[in-house]
This record gives C-alpha cells, sequence and structure tokens, in this order.
C-alpha cells in the first residue's frame, strides 16, 4: 500500500532552517503531484507549498521566498526546506500526493 513518511521536524528558533523530508513507498512517485500542508494548533490545515510531476512549483504567500519545495525521484523523496522560520510557522507538517494519500506528520516548533 501507499505509504509516506514525513522526518526533519522539530524545534528551531527564529530566523533558523529546518529541512522535512516525505519519503514514499508503494507509488511510482515521478507520476504524482506532491504537497506539503500544515496544521496549526485551532487552525485548519492549509496548503503550504506544491510541486507538480514536471517540477512546476506553487507557494502559499506567507513561505515565499522562504521556503522550497523539491523531489528527488530517483529516491521517492520530497522535501521541503524552510529558512527563516518564524513562530508563526509553528505547526504539524504533512506531505500528501492528492488527494488520498497523507503521512503521519511531523512537528515544526518555532520558539526561542
Amino acid at each position: 500500500q501507499v505509504q509516506l513518511v514525513e522526518s526533519g521536524g522539530g524545534l528551531v528558533q527564529p530566523g533558523g532552517s529546518l529541512r522535512l523530508s516525505c519519503a514514499a513507498s508503494g507509488i511510482i512517485f515521478r507520476f504524482y503531484t506532491m504537497r506539503w500542508y500544515r496544521q496549526a494548533p485551532g487552525k485548519q490545515r492549509e496548503l503550504v507549498a506544491q510541486i507538480t510531476s514536471g517540477g512546476n512549483t506553487y507557494y502559499v504567500d506567507t513561505v515565499k521566498g522562504r521556503f522550497t519545495i523539491s523531489r528527488d525521484n530517483a529516491k521517492n523523496t520530497g522535501y521541503l526546506q524552510m529558512n527563516t522560520l518564524s513562530p508563526e510557522d509553528t505547526a504539524v507538517y504533512y506531505c500528501n500526493i492528492p488527494t488520498d494519500f497523507w503521512g503521519q506528520g511531523t512537528q515544526v516548533t518555532v520558539s526561542s
């Protein structure tokens, strides 16, 4: 079956960086769009970034210029490089292959 496993979350100070990874199995990864969502406490899950099978990218305005989504099809893995993090980026981050496949989430906490 399809499995997505996120890693790379943690606690970081404001202004710091993290790189999230999403390892996919049970699917021909290179054929699919991959998305990163996040959900902060008390808020709805929101789409953060997307990368298509062809490499086209989308970012929500609040992360443009700070986050970079990428993929390595040979490794069946997607990434989210997050720079200049702020407390407002604190959330559980999920990778998704539209529409049905989700990872378990990884916590990102930005705090001094």
